[in-house]
């Protein structure tokens, strides 16, 4: 069974799924191909969407358990049912997924289940999950195929004790000690999570620091307050193994002094990064350049790899592993391959960690910025001095504003605390318009709001802050 179509994209992701939604709109005749029985790709099904689900649920609870009281709200038995929680965010990752079906439906993109691989420039073959083969003749070919959790050789996943993130979303209940391996931003928000709903949790981390391409200075706070909120942490640590028996952990380690460490646990999260998936994709046969070691395909500034024919974006291709730098992928790489004008402005992509505090950053770091030899100017600003975020209780966290000493331009915003999330798009929008900070400073923001403190940052770089 043969069909043909102009775009065939290999993976329903955010990438994907958006590449496809766009290039319909402009005219095409897509299909998207998709291994899951569901569409999303990751994000959606054992990413993004159910840690902030499994987050929110769990920061409910602590609140609950640990803060109302300061509120004058008696909570007396709250008790937690670990099963309805998980209900809830299957629930939420069924709606989102159905979602994404439903706008395939709406721009006429045909979806098809399988595992697809590159049969030749214009031809992929799937191979169905339902059974049998699809060839699909096509005009372009996408490679959105998305990322995986690296293994490590002397840590191998058995998806019961020895697990990767997809795991530790779904845990039956609630480990007496979770080790997380990894103190990058996945490890640390399921961390949380688990911590929040009674877990001992103790994260490993290989170098000095946690979170080490966040500003050092943000980094810093969120290691201390998460100390505050009970996880434990064993920095320049190497884990060397681990012994698995009746369902039990034992973690070996060595300091960096040389010292030899062991865990006791019933549940190691390894959590070291990502590699992007390009497994039976068959790009050996077909000639596309990568790099099968970092999971990389090589592509030009048109998401190009060396067959004219074949496209990459996402998680394969380099830069930050985010799902909204792939939805922006997807959008540019239709509209070039519709002859029209795309771009992604790789400079002004936000990046955002949701433990609590949250902390979220776009443009230079101040180490970075120190690096490249250029001369700035910080501003900065807490929230303990923020209306809103003391009606809150909220009180946690500073945002950083870093401008051009000359130009007064924006190089950088670094915010840790309440809903850093949400307010990072205005430092985005500004960056992206080449604003200044004196941009910031004068925009009236409304009162009383988290997001003054952005303003007193702004004005902080001149050094005329108002209410700090």
């Amino acid at each position: 069974m043969s069909d043909r179509y102009d775009l065939v994209v290999i993976g329903a992701g955010p990438g994907g799924y958006v590449a496809a939604i766009r290039a319909a709109q402009l005219g095409m005749k897509v299909a998207c191909v998709e291994k899951r029985p569901t569409l999303g790709g990751t994000c959606l099904n054992v990413g993004c969407i159910p840690s902030k689900a499994l987050l929110d649920s769990s920061e409910l609870y602590e609140l609950a358990t640990h803060r109302f009281s300061k509120h004058g709200i008696t909570a007396d038995g709250v008790g937690l049912d670990l099963g309805a929680m998980m209900g809830r965010k299957d629930q939420v990752v069924k709606e989102l997924t159905q979602g994404v079906g439903g706008l395939f439906r709406k721009n006429k993109i045909e979806p098809v289940y399988g595992a697809g691989k590159v049969a030749g420039p214009n031809s992929v073959q799937v191979t169905l999950n339902d059974g049998g083969e699809r060839t699909l003749e096509t005009n372009a070919i996408l490679l959105a195929t998305g990322s995986e959790p690296i293994e490590l050789p002397f840590l191998k996943f058995d998806g019961k004790t020895i697990v990767g993130s997809t795991e530790a979303l779904a845990f039956e209940q609630v480990p007496e000690h979770l080790v997380v391996v990894g103190g990058g931003y996945i490890g640390l928000e399921l961390g949380s999570v688990w911590k929040r709903l009674g877990a001992k949790v103790t994260v490993i981390e290989f170098l000095p620091r946690i979170v080490p391409i966040v500003d050092h200075e943000l980094g810093n706070q969120l290691y201390k307050i998460l100390q505050k909120q009970g996880l434990e942490f064993q920095l320049e640590t190497k884990v060397t193994g681990a012994e698995v028996k009746d369902g039990k952990a034992t973690l070996s380690a060595e300091t960096k002094d040389g010292k030899t460490l062991t865990f006791d646990c019933d549940k190691v999260l390894v959590s070291v990064g990502r590699r992007g998936y390009l497994d039976g994709l068959g790009l050996e046969a077909v000639g596309v350049e990568h790099d099968p070691k970092a999971g990389k395909v090589t592509i030009d500034a048109h998401f190009r790899t060396n067959v004219p024919s074949i496209y990459a974006l996402g998680d394969i291709v380099s830069g930050p592993m985010l799902a909204h730098k792939a939805e922006e992928e997807g959008v540019a790489f239709a509209e070039l391959l519709a002859g029209k004008p795309g771009h992604v402005n790789y400079e002004t992509i936000p990046s955002v960690i949701y433990t609590w505090p949250e902390i979220a950053s776009v443009g230079l770091t101040e180490e970075q910025l120190k690096e490249q030899g250029v001369d700035y100017r910080v501003g900065k600003a807490p929230f303990v001095a923020n209306g809103r975020a003391k009606a809150m209780d909220e009180k946690d966290g500073i945002v950083k504003v870093l401008a051009d000493a000359k130009t007064d331009r924006v190089l950088g915003v670094h915010i840790i605390g309440p809903r850093a999330s949400d307010m990072i798009a205005e430092a985005v929008a500004v960056m992206e318009f080449a604003g200044s900070a004196e941009d910031i400073a004068r925009i009236c923001h409304g009162h009383p709001t988290l997001s003054e403190t952005l303003k007193e940052a702004a004005l902080a770089v001149d050094k005329r802050t108002i209410n700090c």
